[in-house]
């Protein structure tokens, strides 16, 4: 045997890796196949060899981009194992996209569905010698960003979900977010894991399963869910709602209306639904608030584990209004390969969310710095519009923009998904009679569909260009 294959840690002797309890699992629904922890401790072992004698040593960049959950699952934990860096995308990525992606990140080796296949070209030494797991935030349009992440941090992560959620909870849990990205791989597969629970993968869900939604919670007997407010407008739209109510549910990734958040209480049969807030450079969910605890558009409750402040007018401040800025023990090491990393001061980092904070660190979300229009010198935030048109009982979603103007600079546009007779004269008409005149929009657009991501977010960029291009 190659010294580097007989050197390489076990999966018991590996950080993180080793303390997942015997009684955890995952299932993937698509194709059936369940790997209890001895299955997932051979697969990751086996595979774990073959990548330390591919790449000849730790420290190397492995992508990871399989379709097969399972496949995702054994090829990150696998790559841990084997002293090495695992490096997420989206395994439906463009040759464009994979060639950015490799450029980036310069890896030797890349799992797909073909299996291992080596890169080719000499790999620089790593940036962090304890980069774990590289998240990969954009690269469809424009420089990828790579979010790096060590073992211990998110380990702390994990530790202070767990804490927060308890493993009651997490005994069974569904995931229907796609693994690349922290929601799903970190929120929805890890916690649970590290709790001891069985995860059920629901990979790329689509028409026939948000109608059987409730009927797929009770027959797993869910206790645990967590994904996107778009998922739920599907699901609310579509199926009827379980028998038995999931033991605690989140929503987060985006902003979630209070109405849609009483409508996902409402249909789970629980109050226990939490509007959560995270971000990939924190590993997942910085805090949460429960339903009854709401109380405002945008509430995420107190920080689990680290600390809020808001920076405004060049200082870090306690309370009040500004660009959100959080200590957490789980925080990134940097940005893969970025020639400047984001300046943050005094170790807090800098979110681009813009909040009000209160004194017992209680702090509401009102939108991104990023989606402000900027209307004649007036900031309107574009999540602001969103949750107002949504409070229409017609729309059913709302997505709004900045459509450049030659005497404001930008005015505010919007897109909406409707169930009525609505016009979008009529909703701009309402809209002035509940807002300030600032965040009135100027032209609003019906559509079948809004614009995703790949992560279930509206793509403002999308719906932007399409629109002001249909209005030029």
């Amino acid at each position: 045997m190659d010294a580097t294959v007989s050197q390489m840690r076990s999966f018991r002797s590996t950080p993180l890796v080793r303390d997942l309890p015997e009684t955890a699992s995952v299932h993937a629904l698509r194709t059936g196949e369940v790997l209890d922890y001895q299955l997932l401790v051979n697969r990751v072992e086996a595979l774990a060899g073959e990548i330390a004698e591919a790449v000849g040593g730790g420290g190397a960049r492995v992508v990871v981009a399989a379709r097969d959950p399972l496949a995702c699952l054994v090829a990150l934990f696998a790559t841990w194992v084997s002293g090495n860096c695992a490096v997420l995308v989206n395994p439906e990525l463009k040759p464009d996209e994979r060639v950015r992606v490799t450029a980036k990140v310069t890896p030797r080796l890349w799992f797909g569905a073909s299996g291992l296949r080596p890169v080719a070209g000499d790999a620089p030494p790593p940036e962090w010698p304890d980069a774990a797991l590289i998240l990969m935030t954009s690269g469809t349009t424009g420089e990828p960003k790579g979010v790096t992440h060590s073992l211990a941090g998110l380990e702390a992560r994990l530790r202070l979900n767990l804490a927060a959620i308890g493993e009651t909870a997490l005994a069974r849990a569904l995931c229907p977010l796609p693994l690349y990205f922290g929601h799903g791989l970190i929120g929805n597969c890890l916690t649970p894991l590290l709790a001891g629970g069985t995860v059920h993968i629901l990979d790329r869900p689509g028409m026939e399963d948000f109608a059987g939604m409730g009927a797929l919670i009770d027959r797993l007997n869910v206790t645990f869910l967590s994904s996107v407010p778009s998922f739920w407008r599907m699901v609310l739209r579509m199926s009827p709602p379980p028998a038995a109510p999931p033991g605690r549910v989140h929503v987060g990734s985006a902003p979630l209306p209070v109405a849609l958040w009483s409508e996902i209480a409402e249909w789970c049969g629980t109050d226990e639904v939490y509007n959560t807030y995270g971000m990939t450079e924190t590993a997942n969910w910085i805090s949460g608030a429960r339903l009854d605890a709401a109380g405002a558009e945008g509430n995420v409750g107190k920080p689990w584990g680290g600390r809020f402040g808001v920076f405004r007018d060049g200082a870090l401040r306690e309370t009040g209004r500004g660009e959100v800025a959080v200590q957490s023990p789980a925080r990134m090491l940097g940005l893969w390969g970025a020639a400047e990393q984001a300046e943050t001061p005094d170790g807090w980092l800098m979110t681009g969310d813009i909040g009000e904070l209160q004194e017992d660190q209680t702090l509401r979300l009102i939108g991104r710095v990023k989606n402000e229009i900027n209307k004649g010198g007036i900031k309107v935030l574009a999540e602001e519009v969103d949750m107002l048109l949504e409070r229409h009982p017609d729309v059913l979603e709302a997505c709004a923009f900045g459509i450049p103007d030659e005497i404001s600079g930008e005015l505010v546009g919007a897109v909406v998904r409707i169930d009525g007779q609505t016009t979008p004269e009529e909703l701009i008409a309402w809209c002035r009679g509940e807002v300030r005149a600032d965040a009135v929009p100027h032209r609003v657009a019906v559509a079948d569909e809004i614009a995703k991501t790949d992560r279930g977010k509206p793509d403002r960029r999308a719906e932007r260009a399409k629109w002001v291009a249909a209005w030029s």
